[in-house]
């Protein structure tokens, strides 16, 4: 009744509290006693909101402060996800099964951390310096140089940043489940090739995918679900006709996607540039959205055809995850001015310049021709023949050989 609504409205306000301490006063200015953000605070606070909010429905049955306390620090998981909720994880950690990995799961599991090691060592931090040219700190003495950054210049190191945050963010999370699946806890997968998405719905329907379930059932879902009842209370409709009216569009659609993402954006940091990504990947899915109600009948295949749409996708991926990285907005529309040519085309090519080519042009061939984790292992179980234990063993020695230098995983700073 209200009491249970009360305690859930007052865990999920500590929650954020703690968030807002460290994560946002700071960026404010506002000194607090303890200033070091704690590793991966978005990420076990969305855990613990994902588990009040399964208490308050009904989903999840009571546990034993142990078993909360296991599920919330189980350590795969703690710094950068995937987000899963505890229905889903206790089971595998105190059930009458509990952590008892049989030699398939550490089979399967060994592999799928050998593949994450290798997309963070030998693919993410490589390419870490074709990236950062495109986006110095304005106190660096690179910033200058990013006004004078000419065309292909420009281009390398945008192509660049979105092929290090996918292997670094997607290697992470292959180390995740791979080290859950050695304890014999199955963790869901957390990308699923999102830069094949031919629509940025889609994208975000493969991209950091416990994110987005976590926002659908905690946001997008409850907020929509509210206005289609305040529809239905006054006498409205609710149905696909409706959502093609000016207003059902907006109330049913546009409004919530707006408050999701926004929020998603902010999520992520206190910096303007959060919000103007979060508020731009909403203005491409309200676009996505008008699109699939008011689409032509037909259109000539150059336009409709997946190669088109695949393309146009990766388009506004790759304009949204410029304005992520840029660490001021001045800097990320500097940078869309310098691939437009607005500093200059030369199209000179040094050694380097082609080498650097090369390796994107390989990198994004990886991407998008070969096979995904998920394919290479599987969902469960994954039996290691000859071949496959010769290819283990030299990704194993490839990753490990790779790992001087290695940088922290990017998301750790969320």
């Amino acid at each position: 009744g209200h009491v249970r609504l009360g305690v859930l409205t007052g865990a999920i306000v500590l929650n954020l509290a703690a968030l807002v301490w460290y994560k946002y006063l700071p960026a404010f200015g506002i000194p607090i006693p303890q200033p070091a953000l704690p590793l991966g605070i978005s990420f076990f606070t969305f855990t613990q909101i994902a588990y009040l909010l399964d208490c308050h429905s009904g989903l999840e049955p009571s546990r034993s402060p142990l078993d909360y306390t296991l599920f919330v620090t189980f350590f795969p998981h703690l710094i950068a996800g995937p987000i899963v909720s505890a229905r889903d994880l206790t089971p595998g950690l105190s059930g009458p099964n509990g952590l008892r990995p049989t030699v398939e799961d550490f089979i399967s599991g060994g592999t799928i951390f050998l593949i994450g090691l290798l997309k963070k060592t030998l693919l993410a931090d490589p390419i870490a310096s074709l990236a950062a040219p495109g986006f110095p700190a304005p106190e660096a003495p690179g910033f200058t140089a990013l006004e004078t950054l000419t065309l292909l210049p420009a281009w390398c190191a945008a192509l660049a940043w979105p092929l290090q945050l996918y292997f670094d963010f997607s290697g992470y999370s292959d180390m995740a489940v791979g080290l859950a699946r050695m304890f014999g806890v199955t963790f869901p997968f957390n990308f699923n090739a999102p830069y094949k998405a031919t629509s940025v719905i889609e994208y975000w329907q493969r991209w950091h995918i416990s994110l987005t379930r976590f926002l659908m059932s905690t946001l997008h879902t409850p907020l929509t679900l509210a206005v289609m009842r305040r529809r239905r209370a006054i006498g409205l409709k609710s149905d696909r006709p409706a959502q093609k009216t000016f207003s059902g569009f907006v109330t049913m659609l546009a409004v919530p996607i707006l408050i999701t993402m926004g929020l998603a954006g902010i999520w992520h940091g206190s910096g303007l540039t959060f919000l103007v990504f979060g508020l731009l990947h909403a203005a491409f899915l309200i676009i996505n959205h008008a699109w699939r109600l008011w689409r032509p009948a037909s259109l000539p295949f150059v336009w409709a055809g997946p190669a088109a749409s695949a393309s146009l996708t990766f388009l506004c991926v790759l304009a949204g995850a410029t304005i992520f990285r840029a660490p001021t907005l001045g800097g990320a529309f500097t940078l869309f001015g310098a691939m437009a040519g607005a500093n200059g085309v030369d199209l000179s090519w040094t050694q380097r310049g082609l080498m650097d080519a090369a390796w994107l042009a390989g990198l994004y061939a990886i991407i998008w021709m070969a096979p995904t984790t998920q394919a290479i292992v599987g969902e469960t179980r994954f039996s290691l023949s000859l071949n496959r234990a010769a290819a283990v063993g030299i990704a194993a020695a490839l990753g490990l050989l790779s790992i001087g230098g290695t940088s922290e995983f990017l998301y750790f700073q969320f």
